[in-house]
């Protein structure tokens, strides 16, 4: 007798995906689906150029903030420091970020983004916004903007545990 299971029975939608309706009544089951969707779409576009999340993290801060030392940067990201280390190392390797003594401080080195690391990130960026639009089809403008506007408060009544960028 085989024992391997049979094809999925269909969900009344006639759906075998289509998650239970206890879950899908959820907003933060929702988000969490829509959130991993677009993560790994997102890092599929980013791996095809050998770049992860992190890398793109990095290089916004220091383009949206500034030259910052490393501990810094991993404070501002959330991140542990070793792994800043190893994004920023991939990134100076690549010729995308420089790393120069701090001048009020001999002892620290600074990271900044160069022209190389600011064309990367304008492209990431524009891979970013073609992951967005195709997620976000369903909605016309001004239901993004009214979406965009809901979410950027409930990110900020969250608070600072929740901005890391990843």
């Amino acid at each position: 007798m085989d024992s391997a299971p049979g094809p999925a029975t269909p969900d009344p939608d006639g759906s075998p995906t289509a998650p239970p309706p206890s879950l899908a009544g959820l907003s933060t089951y929702l988000l969490s689906r829509i959130g991993k969707e677009s993560r790994s779409r997102l890092a599929g576009r980013l791996a095809e150029r050998g770049l992860r999340l992190w890398h793109m993290a990095v290089l916004a801060a220091l383009a949206d903030f500034g030259p910052h030392v490393q501990r810094d940067l991993a404070v501002r990201l959330a991140i542990h420091p070793s792994d800043v280390a190893k994004v920023v190392e991939d990134l100076a390797a690549a010729g995308r970020v420089e790393r120069t003594r701090d001048p009020a401080d001999r002892r620290r080195v600074l990271v900044a983004v160069t022209p190389e690391g600011a064309a990367a990130l304008a492209e990431l960026r524009r891979e970013a916004e073609a992951v967005q639009d195709d997620l976000l089809a369903p909605l016309d403008p001004a239901e993004r903007a009214l979406l965009a506007g809901m979410l950027t408060r409930v990110f900020d009544h969250l608070g600072p545990r929740a901005h890391p960028a990843e």
